[in-house]
């Protein structure tokens, strides 16, 4: 039988810590339900005494969610613990998070206290909240940074004070993995009680090496993760869900599993990304855009011939519906053969190297190639029925006291029409329009800009990506007007929706 790991996801609390990301109460009910779909065993909802809205929060999610056990965080405050355990009472089954800094740096030049009466505080701290809940999580905050014999001795104190889990911060992204490893391996070994509390991690990533030392924990006996979707957290962030739980899944020896259901990740990826305002980057294991596109002409030839030659994970795993193959100039002959297969075309070799030779040289002047161009190259001349959309006009009207309100000309198949809109800003209303012209249910699931050039004339890029009947699909567009870039790679999108 497989050992089973908690997934303990602080999405909402230290993954809301990130500035700009703050959700909402009706948000975070919306976040929770979809976390308590994905499976995970823990939600921590958030820390209660910092304000009226953490408290609402708790307390709201305590009722929305069965499954998972709500857990609110604390400092080593007797105040702090009672107002958690205040907002948890609607919870069908609730944890206390308290704990203390024991680090060097915590204890003397953060605390201004003694080794001795940081164990004492801990213990008091845990006892207290174990007269109020049956569950109770301890943090040795900056553990990454403690020396192991101190820490084992806060760990066994805490343990017979009555905490059931004891969660092993890196706060700060210092340790190495094997140092990490060893830390979770020592305490097993050297507290007696150990046996009495699950060891959980808890791994910031400012070195980059969060998902390595999580794993490391888990392979030295730590049987809780903590981590948040997408990586997000302060400063660098945290341990990333979605690394953790198909690292573990892709490696069947280590007879570890988990209770999430992968294919829910991609979908929660999108929801956070969207709610929080925080898009991921497109190199991002797991779950970014480019994780399962293959552009090189090697890895496609491979990809094609065995999905397994260059993906060790199936994007149907987590969600996503199919592996990408895009025709770039780095594109070989397989690939392109396949893209021209898929359009309903078929050459023999002496014909396809005479294509490729043309999509080569037109490869090397456009960043990426697209059915059209294909069409082009072989001579194959368009339906007129399916001619691009184009701007023909666009008027955006927006301000601190006006009514965000754009009108679009759009031609289509020749024929010009104009649709007003007003919206919550210039892309919103500008996006009504166009859907006004297009009659499509087509929803806008990613829009990022980035600078080209310096300077107040500087040149924005924009990729946006829209999903439509449960495909997606990606736009791109540059100019020094954003709204025109945006509305233009909205309209690119559209384009490849034809």
């Amino acid at each position: 039988m497989n050992d089973k790991l908690y997934i303990f996801d602080t999405t909402l609390r230290d993954g809301e810590q990130v500035p700009g990301c703050q959700l909402n109460s009706i948000e975070k009910i919306e976040v929770a339900k979809t976390l308590e779909e994905l499976g995970v065993d823990i939600i921590e909802a958030g820390f209660p005494i910092s304000s009226p809205g953490d408290f609402q929060s708790v307390t709201q999610i305590s009722k929305a969610v069965s499954e998972p056990i709500v857990c609110a965080l604390t400092r080593a405050v007797e105040k702090d613990i009672d107002v958690a355990a205040e907002a948890l009472k609607f919870a069908r089954r609730g944890r206390i998070h308290t704990g203390i800094g024991t680090s060097y740096y915590h204890i003397h030049l953060k605390l201004k206290s003694n080794e001795d009466e940081i164990i004492e505080r801990a213990v008091k701290a845990v006892k207290y909240a174990r007269n109020l809940i049956d569950d109770v999580e301890f943090y040795a905050e900056d553990a990454g940074r403690t020396d192991n014999v101190y820490l084992a001795k806060v760990v066994e104190a805490v343990i017979k004070a009555g905490a059931t889990v004891i969660n092993i911060p890196d706060t700060t992204g210092y340790c190495l993995p094997h140092e990490y490893g060893e830390k979770i391996k020592f305490l097993k070994e050297n507290v007696k009680n150990i046996d009495k509390a699950i060891l959980s991690t808890h791994c910031h990533n400012d070195l980059g090496m969060a998902t390595a030392n999580s794993l490391e924990g888990v392979l030295n006996g730590a049987r809780q993760v903590e981590v948040t979707i997408n990586g997000i957290g302060e400063r660098a962030g945290n341990t990333s869900l979605e690394e953790v739980v198909m690292a573990i899944k892709s490696h069947k020896e280590l007879k570890i599993e988990t209770g999430i259901n992968t294919k829910g990740i991609y979908k929660t990826s999108k929801m956070i990304s969207s709610l929080m305002n925080m898009p991921v980057q497109p190199n991002k294991a797991i779950v970014g855009r480019n994780a399962f596109a293959h552009s090189s002409g090697i890895h496609q030839d491979g990809v094609l011939k065995n999905r397994e030659n260059y993906e060790i994970i199936s994007p149907e795993e987590v969600g996503i519906d199919t592996s990408s193959i895009d025709l770039t100039a780095r594109s070989g002959r397989a690939a392109l053969k396949h893209r021209l297969a898929l359009l309903g075309y078929e050459f023999n070799k002496e014909k396809l190297d005479l294509i490729y030779e043309d999509f080569i040289i037109l490869a090397d002047k456009r960043k990426d190639i697209n059915d059209s161009d294909l069409k082009k190259i072989i001579g194959v001349k368009e339906d007129k029925n399916l001619h691009r959309i184009k701007l023909v006009n666009l008027q955006v009207l927006s301000g601190n006291s006006t009514i965000p309100t754009a009108t679009i000309t759009l031609d289509i198949n020749g024929d010009e029409v104009t649709k007003t809109a007003i919206g919550n800003g210039p892309l919103d209303a500008s996006t009504k329009a166009i859907k006004n012209i297009v009659h499509s249910k087509f929803i806008l699931e990613e829009f990022l800009i980035q600078a080209i050039t310096k300077g107040s004339d500087d040149v924005g890029k924009v990729h946006v990506q829209i999903s439509y009947k449960g495909k997606y699909f990606y736009g791109f567009s540059s100019n020094s007007d954003i709204i025109t870039a945006s509305v233009e790679a909205l309209i690119d999108a559209l384009n490849k929706i034809i």
